[in-house]
């Protein structure tokens, strides 16, 4: 008879203690349903899409969002504290020296995915579902398309579609139309 193998799971404060101890200094990672996971290295697809698609939202958007990119948002009912290539957010200025965007501070996140797809459509999207952040969008580098998540309901998202061209409005800002070839250049 073999043994259970037990994951130990981790809080948002053990995490942040463990960044301020320096313990995670040299390792990428994120905390995602209580477990510390490491990411993925960025391959210079993934950074050119995140670099571009994040100046192209700052032109269209301005002032009425924050653009992040790569840094952390904090879901406190999943005990997770993931990093999103980009998270569209209100726009809260030194608020977010006392802390990171919390799920009601989040307009919508996106991720550029090639080798971490499996992560960003599985448990990413499980966490984000659960903390009932309206839109997530997954761009896959693969097959060079979005994929858009909405209505998140008991921890998944009910409504899923996936494009390789046309508009996107998104639900915070249904007046702009966010270019999909765009996204995908």
């Amino acid at each position: 008879m073999t043994p259970h193998l037990i994951t130990a799971k981790w809080t948002l404060e053990d995490y942040h203690q463990m960044i301020a101890a320096g313990i995670l200094a040299d390792r990428r990672v994120e905390l995602l349903n209580g477990e510390i996971i490491e990411m993925a290295p960025e391959g210079e697809p993934h950074a050119y899409y995140s670099s571009t698609v994040g100046d192209y939202l700052r032109g269209l958007l301005g002032d009425r969002v924050t653009i992040r990119q790569g840094n952390p948002i904090t879901i406190p009912a999943t005990q997770s504290e993931p990093e999103p290539d980009i998270a569209v957010v209100q726009p809260l200025g030194r608020e977010y020296l006392r802390h990171h965007p919390y799920p009601e501070n989040v307009f919508w996140l996106i991720e550029f995915s090639d080798s971490s797809l499996k992560k960003d459509l599985d448990p990413k999207a499980n966490a984000y579902a659960t903390a009932e952040i309206a839109e997530y969008w997954v761009v896959n580098l693969k097959r060079m398309e979005l994929v858009v998540m909405r209505q998140p309901v008991n921890g998944a998202y009910v409504s899923q579609v996936t494009l390789m061209d046309g508009d996107m409005y998104p639900i915070a800002f249904p007046e702009v139309a966010i270019s999909v070839q765009r996204l995908l250049e």
